[in-house]
C-alpha cells in the first residue's frame, strides 16, 4: 500500500469534511454536536498528518517498511473508528455510536505506541 498518497488523501478529506462541517454543518447542529465534529476533524487531521509523515521514515531508515505499514495501519483505522464515529455520533446525535470511538482512541494510541516501541528497537 502507498501510505503517502493515503495520508495525503486522509489530509484532503479532513479538509473537505472540516468545510463541510464549517459550512454546510453550521445551521444544523447545536454547540455540542459541533465540538463532537470539531474533535473529529481535529484529530483526523493530526493523525492523517503522521501517516504521511511515518510513510517516509523508511525513506530514511528509521522504520522497516513493515513498521512503518503497522503504525499507518493503525493510525488509519484510528481515523476510521474515532473521527468517523465522531462525525456519524455529531450529524445523527444517536448516543449508541459512541461505544465506536473508544475503539478508535485505542488504535491511535497503538500506532504511536508501536511507533515509539520500533524507534527504540532501530536505534
Amino acid at each position: 500500500m502507498n501510505w503517502a498518497a493515503t495520508g495525503a488523501t486522509a489530509l484532503a478529506l479532513a479538509v473537505i469534511v472540516g468545510a463541510f462541517g464549517a459550512h454546510g454543518l453550521r445551521d444544523r447542529l447545536d454547540a455540542a454536536s459541533r465540538d463532537v465534529y470539531e474533535t473529529g476533524v481535529l484529530y483526523h487531521f493530526f493523525h492523517a498528518l503522521g501517516i504521511l509523515i511515518v510513510s517516509l521514515m523508511p525513506k530514511s531508515g528509521f522504520l522497516t517498511q513493515a513498521q512503518a505499514a503497522w503504525v499507518c495501519g493503525l493510525l488509519g483505522a484510528g481515523i476510521v473508528l474515532f473521527s468517523g464515529s465522531l462525525y456519524v455520533l455529531a450529524i445523527t446525535r444517536i448516543p449508541a455510536l459512541g461505544i465506536v470511538t473508544p475503539f478508535g482512541g485505542l488504535a491511535f494510541m497503538g500506532g504511536w505506541l508501536v511507533l515509539a516501541a520500533a524507534l527504540l528497537a532501530n536505534r
